[in-house]
């Protein structure tokens, strides 16, 4: 069944490159010109087990006109035209207090100073998760993300290779560190590029993990409560990822969303051993099925201990088969704990339409929160797996359109999908910009812009226009 999967869906990926050209460049941005130079730093080993320091940011020189003591003067700079007459003797105030500069004086002293350099634009700080590097302005934001998992720890010290493909029985919890550069693009996830000739990771381009650090359970819950009641708002985003993705790849995106969301919480999310292979799809079928309890577990934790009131939860591809049975579950064993959750988001959800119609959908009605479901008749990953599995997918638009009762289906099938068409839930902006108001203002479907009421089978769905 393996050897099918593939050859279907790289027949999908041939017929979809037919006429195609090479991609150009994407522009370079307007404001990059103003950005001051920078120098990458140069890495040095690692010290601490799984960590990495962050890059030092180079600071400013102090302009060679500022004083440094009291007696010192400013240049003043050469006229162009005659010297005009001197300024004639202010008289000394009263009471002997000292002179103070007069309005016309100051005025000439600033116009001989030299003009200050355009100011690089700010590092936009979406969150108190996004830290600054020493007070000054960094050439890329620090987001926090919180992460649990049932990877197994293989004890690399590098910060990306921290936790490998295999199973762990027990779920380990810590924090990353990922940057997000000055110039990022939203919906991407900036990388080494071949054909941009530049084949190392830096922060200052990059969507890159910088630090790992793996906690103690207690350890955890504390230090996310500290970060929760830190926030503009104690709500906690949390993702989980689908089909062929490492723990690195997970929390860079985890990061790119709450950045691109500008989410006022704490992220979080929980990685399950994916083999991160594109051959290893049926394998993945079995590990997400595996990690389902511990995510059942780890869910029901932040839930009753993080301090967080509102909760908001995303899964993509296949992530969506253990988020949506653990859902289930939860609602029927602890229906008190579940009133936190305030929206759940199924993008591209990889789960037979029938089963989700007819014994899952049921189930996530009793939440109380709304469910949003995003699909798109471009899905070409989706198209392989139904061809697999003989069965339409949830995440499938057209016809088979999953549209049910207490669900909010949002047909993306407009939107630029790119050659694969599976992750337009995180890189493309119209979809990002549906999410944000679902996210940042709870506001539901009737009311938000850009979507198009439709009705399929008596229901009324949305549909993203162009």
């Amino acid at each position: 069944m393996m050897r099918h999967f593939i050859s279907l869906l790289g027949s999908v990926l041939l017929a979809a490159q037919v006429g195609c050209t090479a991609p150009s460049p994407p522009p370079k941005p307007d404001n990059q010109s103003s950005l001051p130079s920078y120098r990458p730093p140069v890495y040095q080993q690692p010290t601490s087990p799984i960590s990495e320091p962050s890059p030092p940011v180079e600071r400013r020189k102090r302009p060679f006109y500022q004083p440094s003591s009291p007696a010192y003067q400013p240049p003043v700079a050469q006229p162009s035209s005659p010297t005009p007459p001197p300024l004639a003797k202010q008289p000394s105030p009263p009471n002997g207090e000292q002179p103070h500069e007069a309005a016309d004086i100051r005025e000439k002293r600033h116009a001989a100073r030299p003009p200050a350099a355009n100011p690089a634009p700010p590092v936009y700080l979406p969150s108190p998760a996004v830290l600054a590097h020493h007070g000054e302005p960094a050439p890329y934001a620090l987001v926090k993300v919180f992460f649990g998992t049932d990877r197994q720890v293989i004890g690399s010290t590098a910060p990306t290779t921290a936790f490998g493909a295999q199973r762990s029985s027990l779920v380990s919890y810590g924090e990353v560190d990922v940057s997000i550069p000055r110039d990022h693009r939203q919906g991407a996830l900036e990388s080494p590029s071949l054909w941009r000739m530049r084949f190392r990771v830096d922060p200052n381009k990059d969507v890159m993990v910088l630090h790992t650090s793996v906690m103690t359970k207690e350890a955890f819950a504390a230090a996310l409560r500290t970060e929760v009641k830190a926030s503009s708002k104690p709500s906690l985003l949390i993702f989980v990822h689908g089909y062929n993705v490492s723990f690195t790849d997970a929390a860079r995106r985890t990061a790119q969303i709450a950045y691109d969301l500008a989410f006022p919480g704490v992220a979080v999310f929980f990685s399950w051993p994916s083999q991160d292979q594109f051959v290893d799809y049926t394998v993945d079928e079995q590990s997400i099925e595996w990690a389902q309890p511990h995510l059942e577990q780890f869910l029901h934790d932040l839930l009753s201990q993080s301090d967080a009131d509102r909760v908001y939860l995303i899964a993509h591809s296949m992530g969506n088969r253990a988020l949506t049975r653990t859902l289930v579950s939860l609602a029927a064993k602890d229906p008190t704990i579940v009133r936190r959750i305030k929206e759940v988001i199924l993008a591209a959800p990889d789960i037979d339409a029938d089963v989700f119609v007819e014994q899952i959908a049921p189930g996530l009605a009793q939440l109380g929160a709304p469910v949003t479901l995003y699909a798109s008749s471009n899905d070409r990953a989706l198209m392989a797996s139904k061809q697999v599995h003989g069965g339409a997918r949830a995440g499938e638009a057209g016809d088979r359109l999953v549209v049910c009762q207490g669900i909010e289906t949002v047909d993306a099938s407009n939107t630029d999908t790119g050659l694969i068409g599976h992750s337009y839930f995180g890189d493309r902006r119209s979809v990002l910009a549906d999410m944000f108001y679902v996210v940042r203002n709870d506001v539901r479907a009737a009311q938000r812009y850009g979507l198009r009421a439709l009705t399929l089978k008596n229901q009324t769905y949305w549909l993203i226009e162009k």
